[in-house]
């Protein structure tokens, strides 16, 4: 069956180490304009459209982990968050000094003024950004997708402890050792991909997904392609279908390159 569209994690799969796009990349979507290019990633959609000059427009962005989708600057799909849930939120990370949480709506992100560090590693993934004393106004302000808590010291995995108060119809899922995002439980990378599916009338057999942790469970359940990279978390491994060479090693452009132009 014919691949008819690419789901691709970017940190840790299409990037490598060094958050470098392989330079091929961009040649290869100009070359397949017959397959949909998903970039699916935690990253904000202002963030992920400035990365790739030149293709942003032949290309889909299910950004926020799938909480919004973009195509051609026009929102797709979005899974809202309630304004009493992001309250809520706020106030189960205001006690942990470590915790850093990043108001992610569709006009912009919203943080308080922090250290420098916390600034860099925020503004490295927020392309519109802005810093605010009074988070839970700017939250009323603007259709809010996720809250993404940068967690010091690379304490994710051991801070995801606090956050088994939340509510059951929201999620805190790990997105990499600094990180853990709370959003709606139906948000993922895998029901951005649904949706997509659904509107282009493309089948999960004629998709194809890559990522490396565990973020990315949804989205490679979602393709009948799925790929975790080398470098991936055990688990996703274990969930994968096949295993690509890693992303300092070029993995996913050398999946990629096999298609037929």
């Amino acid at each position: 069956m014919p691949i008819k569209l690419i789901a691709l994690d970017m940190d840790g799969t299409l990037l490598d180490s060094n958050k470098n796009l392989p330079p091929d990349f961009t040649g290869w979507v100009k070359s397949h304009p017959h397959i949909r290019t998903v970039i699916a990633s935690g990253r904000q959609y202002y963030t992920l459209a400035k990365a790739f000059p030149g293709v942003c427009s032949q290309m889909i962005f299910a950004a926020e982990n799938g909480g919004i989708v973009f195509e051609n600057e026009t929102v797709l799909y979005l899974n809202e968050m309630q304004k009493e849930d992001i309250l809520a939120c706020l106030q189960l990370t205001a006690p942990y000094g470590h915790l850093t949480p990043i108001v992610c709506g569709a006009k912009s992100a919203y943080m308080k003024p922090a250290k420098p560090h916390i600034l860099r590693e925020a503004e490295m993934y927020y392309d519109r950004l802005t810093l605010t004393g009074d988070l839970c106004h700017a939250a009323l302000q603007d259709s809010i997708i996720k809250i993404a808590v940068f967690a010091d010291q690379k304490s994710a995995e051991a801070s995801m402890a606090h956050f088994t108060g939340l509510k059951p119809h929201l999620s805190a899922v790990l997105s990499g050792d600094c990180w853990i995002d709370v959003a709606n439980k139906t948000v993922s990378k895998g029901a951005a991909i649904t949706a997509i599916q659904q509107k282009y009338g493309i089948s999960k057999g004629e998709c194809m997904a890559f990522g490396d942790y565990l973020n990315d469970a949804e989205l490679l359940k979602s393709c009948a392609e799925s790929y975790c990279m080398a470098n991936g978390h055990p688990k996703l491994k274990a969930l994968a279908k096949y295993i690509a060479d890693s992303n300092d090693n070029d993995g996913v452009m050398k999946i990629l390159r096999q298609l037929e132009p």
